[in-house]
């Protein structure tokens, strides 16, 4: 598996902005470094990230900091047990995933490796942009085809269909972010 050395994404419908992601091998797993930028419901923000992820592809640790002074640290044991900011965050328990941005809905769809057809619940920790806040997302994929999985959060009362490409990383997030062409296959 190897993914490109960098992708970016243009953010659509939901907002305004972009993604860039930098993709490094990190101890059989990958460090995943990036900026999202966006204007949403009128307000401006930024978020700055790195994230290390298992050979298992669940993430294993992330540092995410926003405009101004506020900086999250989260710890993850591949297991379902989190941290965040040093301090045990049992509302996260069982959660495998981080959701923070368009691309990080890449590692379930390789962590689950779903056959065609089959369907997995993926709660994951959502990091909210505006405050970096953390909550339990419920969520669920389903394989529909090759690069294709129709994806929902029952909590934002959202359901799509995602496209990937053959790395598995994430092309189309309709009415959330599209990838850009020039990193497409880079």
């Amino acid at each position: 598996m190897t993914f490109p050395g960098s992708a970016a994404w243009r953010h659509e419908d939901a907002r305004t902005g972009f993604e860039v992601t930098r993709f490094r091998r990190h101890e059989g797993g990958w460090l995943v470094e990036g900026a999202t930028t966006a204007v949403e419901d009128g307000a401006a923000w930024a978020v700055r990230y790195s994230l290390t992820v298992s050979p298992q592809w669940t993430l294993r640790s992330a540092r995410i900091a926003g405009l101004g002074p506020r900086e999250l640290e989260i710890e993850a044991d591949g297991r379902g047990h989190w941290r965040l900011d040093g301090r045990p965050a049992p509302h996260l328990d069982g959660c495998l995933d981080l959701e923070a941005s368009a691309m990080t809905n890449t590692f379930p769809v390789h962590r689950l490796a779903l056959p065609a057809g089959g369907r997995a619940e993926a709660p994951a920790a959502y990091v909210r942009a505006a405050d970096l806040g953390v909550d339990r997302l419920e969520q669920t994929y389903e394989h529909l085809a090759p690069g294709r999985y129709g994806y929902a959060a029952p909590a934002f009362g959202f359901a799509c269909v995602l496209e990937y490409d053959d790395t598995g990383l994430i092309t189309r997030y309709p009415g959330i972010a599209v990838r850009h062409p020039a990193t497409v296959g880079a």
